[in-house]
């Protein structure tokens, strides 16, 4: 693909139109300062915020609003935490009062121990939603059969999981996460499981539209200078995709032309 079509291309999600398939967490972090800094060295313009860790009582302690402008960045409101769903619709529903949020990302978890999706109580929620007028990214399994049940219900993007919450295992089911991606007419960003900026790199090079990162950012041992590398990773993932890699052989080819050899 010529340079002039990579400057084209336009990551949109619900009619939003963002530069940077990056898309990162506000929690883990020492403080909202160095949130704040991530972000930016990031190049992220979307964040993700937990509705129900959301300081609204205490005025006297700091909000992550004094610190990331929500008319400069999109805020992402999210439902982490939430284990039914009429604990993520109320979560959502709150979302929307507060700060008039109708792009929100759903996740409804089964248990506390693998934090995996409840996909049950996930389409459930999707459906009720999308019929309220959200605009509903969802985090879900990799099983390509109900991630197709999550767009058909108004899914604005579907959000699989490369692994287990904070785990940073990378991406286990490359195979799964590909056949959503062909099947899918809209955003599939890998949500969960990142460990390292090159497993952001191969889940874009899968032709993922986006990737979410949180803890593999915030639990660095630099999470400065790891939030850069992902922007860089998401970015080189990203131009290798649209350049299409060179065709796999089982045998050697030479590097150089074999014509007019001496």
């Amino acid at each position: 693909m010529e340079e002039g079509n990579l400057k084209k291309d336009i990551f949109t999600i619900a009619s939003k139109k963002l530069k940077s398939r990056l898309i990162v967490g506000t929690g883990k972090y020492k403080n909202f300062k160095e949130t704040a800094l991530a972000v930016k060295e990031s190049g992220a313009e979307m964040v993700t915020v937990a509705v129900r860790r959301i300081n609204i009582l205490d005025k006297k302690k700091p909000i992550l609003t004094d610190y990331l402008n929500p008319k400069k960045i999109i805020y992402l409101p999210n439902t982490a935490g939430c284990f039914t769903s009429e604990d993520a619709l109320r979560t959502l529903r709150l979302a929307r009062e507060m700060g008039g949020w109708k792009l929100v990302k759903l996740e409804v978890l089964g248990d506390k121990k693998t934090l995996y999706p409840n996909m049950i109580e996930t389409l459930k929620s999707t459906k009720v939603l999308v019929k309220e007028g959200f605009k509903v990214m969802v985090y879900c399994t990799d099983d390509p059969l109900l991630a197709k049940k999550l767009e058909d219900y108004g899914a604005s993007a579907i959000m699989p999981l490369a692994s287990p919450i904070g785990s940073g295992l990378g991406l286990q089911n490359k195979v799964n996460i590909s056949l959503i991606i062909k099947q899918s007419k809209v955003p599939v960003i890998v949500d969960a499981g990142i460990g390292t900026a090159s497993d952001a790199t191969i889940a874009m090079e899968l032709g993922c539209d986006g990737v979410l990162i949180n803890s593999a950012i915030a639990n660095s041992k630099n999470p400065i200078k790891m939030a850069r590398a992902f922007k860089n990773a998401v970015i080189s993932g990203r131009d290798s995709y649209l350049a299409g890699r060179m065709k796999k052989n089982y045998f050697a080819t030479p590097s150089s032309p074999t014509d007019g050899l001496i």
